[in-house]
């Protein structure tokens, strides 16, 4: 079957409050290859040679964050640290972990970008649901 999913597409209010942010954090995430189109924030992950798996982020200014969350895999615990800070750094809001949720094999670091859409970075042990 190959590719799960095409792109994510985010609403912010504003694409200024969250420009910075989501230049920080895609291309820490594989999301590597900038692409510029009006309106839009958005990042292409460069791994691939045609098609390629997208996030982007554009205005609504009646957007109201909501409790979905958009979850992103790394590696290993080491890289879900590593991807932490930079979130952190980047000026993520309402940051609970890295840690591991006991017992299920699960490590996340969960937070919101500065307009507060749920987001977060995963790694789950092999054999773990």
């Amino acid at each position: 079957m190959g590719r799960r999913y095409d792109h994510v597409d985010v609403r912010v209010r504003s694409l200024n409050k969250v420009r910075e942010f989501y230049r920080t954090i895609l291309p820490a995430l594989g999301f590597t290859h900038k692409v510029d189109l009006d309106g839009w924030l958005q990042f292409e992950a460069a791994d691939h040679v045609e098609a390629r798996e997208f996030f982007g982020v554009t205005e609504s200014a009646s957007h109201v964050p909501n409790e979905c969350r958009i979850a992103f895999w790394a590696e290993s615990t080491n890289e879900v640290d590593r991807l932490a800070d930079i979130v952190i750094r980047a000026g993520a809001r309402n940051v609970e972990g890295p840690g591991y949720d006991e017992g299920l094999g699960y490590y996340a670091v969960f937070f919101e970008d500065p307009d507060g859409n749920h987001l977060e970075i995963c790694h789950r042990e092999e054999g773990s649901r």
